[in-house]
């Protein structure tokens, strides 16, 4: 398979072209045949233009690419290879969505021959890829897995907004279901992957090894969310804190926030639900997730007690909040929790204004019901800093005096004004 698609005489496929998959495919495209799947046909008409629908990729990093886009799954029966890398989302009741998942790998079933190879990147519980989509490539293609056709799963480990942390600058973890298919698998990747191919030793050791790595890391915010409740019922600033502890070798840096995105806000789910397959229910997981789920009605709290310590009446109250997207400098809203924060805050009766230089104002409509400001409409009682964009870090205390109503306060979520401050309230998690 690797000779074949090195020769070019094979070619790749990827379904789904979001923030994973659109990257893996262009990066594939520069050695190899690529074909670039997505079912939405407005996004491959962008694509087509060297847009990239995701605000991730600049027009130039779609130069020099042998890649044909496509929402026209005909065209998928010329590739050999297959790489999944479609959404895969919680539902309303936080359990595993995998309609796209399984659709796509119904996608894949119906164009599949013999001697073709399947890598799935979504991130799933372990034993998704065997349980739930191989049955699917076989009902579809009626070909036998493992006989007819091979599989791996290798998950994506891209960061969103990180221009440091690229795809091929990143080790890839990749698998196989026996070893001839482990060790094809790991050497297609290894034709972008500069940094390097982990070859784990199975597909389930793959899928768990994605799993934890976002778990871990929510876990550890959890605890950073519940000493900022502790310390700042001790008038202690956390980030203070932190920066002392910090000091020391060994500790873990991280720090409080609200978790949002489709990755550590999500992923955890997947593990608690499949455990509690096999019979165990996850205490410290579960515990982690309900923190850091709570953090938007905590924020909303704490800014109307101080609100009301100032003398403000809610309902007469404006506030604005800086940024709506789940992370810095990027334009995804998906799991936003900063929303949490503002359905809170207008339970309480207050104006809310919301600001995102990087948000689709139409994204937001469409997936929360309400509308960005287009301007700054003066005067606020609160400003809230909720996402640290370039664009914000570089305003002072002046600016914000302008446009608020003093007393005022200014409630910074990221602590990147700590310090900065002197006439506004101040307050950070």
């Amino acid at each position: 398979m690797y000779k074949e698609l090195l020769e070019r005489k094979y070619k790749l496929a990827v379904i789904g072209l979001g923030y994973v998959g659109l990257p893996i495919a262009l990066e594939f495209a520069r050695k190899i045949q690529v074909i670039g799947f997505d079912n939405k046909p407005d996004r491959i008409d962008l694509m087509k233009r060297k847009i990239d629908p995701s605000n991730e990729l600049e027009s130039s990093d779609f130069d020099n690419c042998n890649i044909h886009f496509t929402s026209n799954t005909d065209d998928l029966r010329e590739a050999n290879f297959f790489i999944v890398a479609v959404p895969t989302p919680i539902d309303e009741h936080k359990k595993p969505d995998l309609k796209s998942l399984l659709s796509a790998s119904a996608t894949v079933g119906n164009v599949l021959k013999k001697g073709d190879y399947v890598v799935y990147e979504s991130t799933v519980y372990p034993g998704c890829t065997e349980d739930d989509c191989i049955p699917i490539l076989e009902q579809k293609s009626s070909l036998k897995f493992k006989k007819d056709f091979k599989v791996g799963f290798s998950p994506e480990r891209i960061n969103p907004g990180d221009k440091n942390h690229t795809l091929t600058k990143i080790m890839k973890v990749t698998s196989g279901c026996d070893e001839e298919s482990a060790e094809e698998i790991a050497k297609v990747y290894e034709i972008v992957i500069t940094a390097g191919v982990y070859r784990a030793n199975s597909i389930k050791v793959a899928e768990a090894a994605k799993i934890i790595e976002n778990t871990q890391r929510d876990i550890n915010i959890a605890f950073m969310n519940e000493l900022s409740m502790i310390f700042a019922k001790m008038g202690i600033n956390t980030y203070e804190v932190l920066e002392a502890a910090g000091t020391k070798w060994n500790f873990l840096k991280f720090s409080p926030g609200l978790v949002g995105g489709h990755c550590i806000g999500v992923d955890p789910y997947y593990l608690t639900y499949k455990s509690a397959k096999y019979g165990h229910h996850s205490k410290i997981i579960t515990a982690g997730r309900s923190i850091n789920d709570s953090m938007g009605e905590y924020v909303a709290r704490e800014i109307v007690q101080k609100l009301i310590s100032l003398g403000k009446e809610l309902k007469n109250s404006k506030v604005l909040v800086m940024g709506i997207t789940f992370k810095e400098n990027v334009s995804d809203i998906r799991n936003s929790k900063v929303v949490d924060v503002i359905r809170e805050l207008k339970q309480y009766g207050l104006q809310v204004d919301v600001i995102d230089p990087h948000a689709s104002p139409e994204e937001v409509r469409d997936e929360y019901g309400f509308d960005l400001s287009e301007t700054i409409k003066p005067r606020y009682d609160a400003i809230i800093a909720a996402v640290n964009h370039t664009e914000f870090l570089k305003k002072d205390e002046k600016y914000f005096r302008g446009i608020v109503h003093e007393p005022a306060l200014l409630a910074d979520l990221k602590g990147i004004y700590r310090d900065k401050i002197k006439h506004l309230e101040y307050w950070s998690l």
